[in-house]
């Protein structure tokens, strides 16, 4: 059952239910039927009709974010910007993957040699609740140009966006959702030809399993830690209002924020001083109301969880500059937590936290600032802040992530390839990248 409920007052707002099998698998073969057809196609004609779905998301742009606000419970602002960075996604494949996916001639003992860029077929992608549109496209638009057909698997929440998302889609494009249960995972991973996967570190771990049982091809976008590293000669404003922004923007619910503010000696008390009193300004409310700049959590089970990092963080060291303490009242909302002196016994020095919690670790100097930001199981992002830039990129190369970021929070950029190593999962998204992720890269010889 898909059931989708207000985030801020908790009033059900939709059900749907579960597909059964035989109705996947009807999905199934009308999306093979689609996909021969979209595959022959000029790759002008796809990117023409992405840009057409393009024109319809930004006229549906007021009833998508407000969707987005409700079920998922971000600030409207933020949710519009969501939609707003989709449109920009489309525009930009529609624009290069032409180019990009052209065949490429390679000079061999061959008279004609090529490289050539072809689709692997039916992409499933099992998506998350957090950005429930931009996810969806961020993976969609690229394998779509690139001939694929997706089937997408929408977290059980966010069912109503999915829907009015999938509303804006034409009849001839292979992109469908299919709200089947877990049961039905490892069926529609043996009927696909690739998976894609965003989502926890736990759950991707699994489906890996399960993608390696029946050799499919997969990508995983899993969980973040973000290391914000802050040194001595760093802009103590600029990077306190970056790690605030990045840290409590979205409820703290976005795996690539800053989650670990890593200082030096130097700076640490004038910068901790600064991150406190920035976060104390933040207003819990609702998330449609211009004024609220915290939304609250997604559900009931987020906001427990988050209440008991933070006392297991206080049980063993760390101290709760500001927030730390349960709200009560309408919305899953929680505090911008500060949590200063988090050391290795703290369950937030190991565990993804998503939620509004800002650990802080103080680093003897700067050669222990890099040591502490490896040392986590994750490797998505990671920002240095210094004014010393051409020091920083040294420090940078030191740094397990899949991006680090120089006097900025880390982010998405649709030009540069997203993902992690380690645990944060494989494989890239965006940029020419994610484009390349889910082609069979084949080779023509001709004597």
């Amino acid at each position: 059952m898909f059931i989708s409920t207000h985030a801020y007052s908790a009033q059900v707002l939709g059900q749907r239910e579960s597909e059964t099998l035989p109705q996947f698998m009807q999905d199934l073969a009308q999306l093979r039927r689609l996909q021969a057809a979209w595959a022959t196609s000029k790759i002008t004609h796809r990117t023409a009709q992405l840009l057409q779905l393009a024109e319809r998301i930004a006229a549906a742009k007021d009833e998508l974010a407000a969707a987005v606000c409700m079920e998922v419970g971000r600030c409207l602002r933020e949710c519009e910007a969501e939609i707003d960075k989709t449109v920009d996604l489309i525009r930009y494949y529609a624009k290069l993957a032409p180019e990009l996916l052209d065949s490429k001639t390679i000079t061999t003992q061959a008279s004609l040699s090529q490289v050539r860029f072809e689709p692997l077929g039916l992409v499933l992608a099992v998506m998350p609740w957090n950005y429930p549109v931009w996810q969806i496209m961020r993976f969609a638009v690229p394998a779509l140009c690139a001939g694929n057909a997706c089937l997408v698997k929408p977290a059980p929440s966010v069912a109503q966006v999915t829907a009015k998302l999938m509303a804006l889609v034409d009849d001839t494009m292979p992109l469908h959702a299919s709200y089947i249960d877990h049961d039905l995972i490892e069926t529609a991973i043996e009927h696909a030809d690739a998976m894609a996967f965003t989502g926890s570190t736990d759950t991707g771990r699994y489906l890996a399993s399960l993608a390696g049982k029946h050799i499919k091809k997969c990508v995983l976008e899993l969980g973040g830690s973000n290391a914000f590293i802050v040194l001595d000669d760093a802009d103590v404003e600029q990077a306190a209002h970056d790690v605030v922004y990045s840290r409590f923007r979205d409820a703290g619910q976005s795996c690539n924020a800053a989650k670990r503010l890593i200082v030096t000696p130097q700076i640490a008390d004038a910068l901790i001083e600064r991150v406190v009193a920035l976060s104390k300004q933040l207003v819990m409310g609702d998330p449609m109301r211009p004024e609220t700049t915290l939304a609250p959590l997604h559900t009931q089970a987020l906001q427990q969880k988050a209440h008991a990092q933070v006392q297991d963080a206080q049980a063993h060291g760390a101290l709760a500059l500001c927030g730390g303490v349960l709200p009560t009242g309408q919305g899953y909302f929680y505090p911008a937590t500060v949590l200063d002196h988090v050391n290795s016994d703290c369950r937030v020095y190991s565990e993804e936290v998503f939620a509004p919690i800002l650990s802080v670790l103080r680093a003897a100097d700067e050669a222990d600032a890099i040591r502490l930001a490896n040392d986590t199981c994750f490797g998505l992002g990671a920002a240095v802040y210094s004014q010393n830039t051409e020091h920083a990129w040294a420090l940078a190369q030191a740094l397990q992530a899949g991006s680090v970021f120089i006097n900025r929070h880390t982010s998405s950029d649709l030009r540069l390839p997203f993902g992690g190593i380690k645990q944060s999962g494989f494989g890239r998204e965006l940029s020419e990248f994610g484009l390349y992720e889910f082609v069979n890269v084949k080779s023509y010889w001709q004597k």
